[in-house]
């Protein structure tokens, strides 16, 4: 790696408020990186799953919710100056920690931007508002408000967080392939003249889960191999997707935001309704869903050329997820329960029998063909890396362990998006933790084999546009 690897070590106390399965795969790996020591560590979950974890490390977790009546109280006497505020929960508002923690000089770090309960499910609410745009746009104005401060890393997991830091290392990839020396750009307008002289026009966070068990889904069951909860959170907001400047047709159900950057639109469905094409090296050609995710904004965002306020340049960017079989099983019910979730609930992690996680990014538009980038995880390179964790729950991890990392050495960055640390020092830090990290050219596009059964009208000359959704 070029960059400098800083050493990142915390001093003072760390508030990791959530303790679900991310927080379980995450505490090893930052008792190993961090030099934090279990006295430094307080942990504030809403349920005690797990404290059989926290005891055997020796860490103190209190079984409490944290609300938007009582997180002032029960952070208050936990941090202070120069202590780490890390927030792995659901229905715990960003927008309230960040604040909190920028009026007190704490870093903090998220893996996703997160309102208090409801606010992404109140279906008073218009569609716009229950959209991880307008809470990245809430978040970044905040930023731009406090004018700097205590570093505060927002969305940094496997994606959003990691699929930042792929992109930029595919980029490189592509540019380097005919063995020429490509030197890393230094600005966000330089990333994205390279994707331009590229012709990237479509960026899929492309992932493929085939972990399993022998004990498969139940009726009324919703099975994950991470977060239920986050994953039906976000399943149920509409399908978000930067929106590429090449692209000629217009979805029907298409909407614009009518504040903020304008880099990405909003359909007017449930993500988890919304099947896209994609491809990965190892399942192939697959079906997954358009399920929203801020990196689709954040990238397209980044990737955005402009000249005098217009746009030149914008690659169309969303994820396209295959989640593990009995988690399609469960979005299937789910979708019959019109939208209600299961009763039950369960994360499968030490009853994984075999299977990967395979996640990168696609990026498409290259006359060379399709390049994907990513991490190759299974169950068992993740067992044999740390405890208590999945191939997903790992990926996931590692980000969370680099983005901290970067924050320890960069404590006075303001609000920062993944979009904005420094690839390579977040890729050395992740990637003992990823598997298999490979490149892959393929010549796949999303007409391939798209009318075989079926006559119907294409856009050939631009197979890149965005005509490869379905509504399930």
């Amino acid at each position: 790696m070029g960059s400098e690897i800083k050493h990142a070590h915390l001093t003072g106390n760390l508030v990791i408020v959530g303790f679900g399965s991310i927080g379980q795969a995450t505490l090893p790996l930052l008792l190993r990186h961090l030099e934090i020591q279990p006295k430094q560590i307080k942990i504030i979950t809403a349920h005690e799953s797990g404290v059989d974890i926290a005891r055997a490390y020796g860490v103190a977790l209190i079984a409490q919710p944290l609300t938007r009546e009582n997180y002032v109280d029960l952070l208050e006497p936990l941090l202070e100056c120069g202590d780490f505020l890390l927030n792995l929960s659901v229905d715990v508002s960003s927008m309230a920690l960040i604040q909190w923690c920028h009026n007190r000089d704490v870093l903090y770090l998220d893996t996703s931007i997160e309102p208090w309960p409801g606010g992404y499910t109140d279906l008073s609410k218009p569609l716009s508002q229950r959209s991880n745009y307008a809470m990245r746009e809430e978040i970044l104005a905040l930023g731009r408000a406090n004018g700097g401060g205590p570093t505060a890393v927002i969305t940094h997991g496997a994606n959003p967080g990691l699929a930042s830091t792929f992109v930029k290392k595919a980029l490189l990839n592509v540019a380097s392939d005919g063995g020429e020396i490509v030197k890393a750009p230094t600005s966000n307008e330089a990333w994205a003249q390279m994707a331009h002289s590229l012709g990237i026009k479509t960026i899929h966070i492309a992932e493929r889960d085939t972990q399993t068990t022998p004990r498969r889904k139940g009726k009324d069951e919703f099975v994950n191999t991470w977060s239920v909860s986050g994953f039906v959170s976000e399943g149920i907001q509409p399908a978000e997707l930067g929106w590429g400047s090449h692209e000629r047709h217009w979805p029907e159900d298409g909407e614009r935001h009518t504040s903020g950057c304008d880099a990405a639109i909003y359909l007017t469905r449930a993500g988890a309704a919304t099947r896209v094409r994609s491809w990965t090296p190892l399942e192939g050609a697959y079906q997954g869903f358009l399920i929203t995710h801020c990196e689709s904004i954040s990238i397209a965002d980044h990737l955005t050329l402009k000249e005098q306020g217009k746009v030149l340049y914008r690659p169309t960017v969303h994820y396209a997820y295959y989640p593990c079989d009995d988690a399609v099983l469960s979005l299937h019910e789910m979708a019959g329960r019109s939208w209600r979730p299961q009763p039950n609930r369960r994360i499968i992690r030490d009853e994984i029998t075999s299977g990967v996680d395979e996640l990168g990014v696609l990026l498409m538009g290259n006359a060379k063909g399709v390049y994907w980038y990513g991490s190759r995880l299974s169950i068992e390179q993740a067992r044999q890396l740390a405890p208590y964790n999945n191939a997903t729950s790992m990926q996931v991890a590692a980000g969370v362990v680099a983005g901290m990392a970067w924050a320890l050495t960069n404590p006075s960055a303001g609000v920062v998006e993944p979009d904005d640390l420094d690839y390579e020092y977040i890729l050395a830090i992740a990637s003992p933790y990823l598997g298999d990290l490979v490149g892959v050219w393929g010549d796949w596009t999303p007409l391939h084999e798209r009318s075989r059964l079926f006559n119907e009208v294409q856009d050939r000359d631009d197979p890149w546009q965005f005509i490869n959704i379905r509504v399930t």
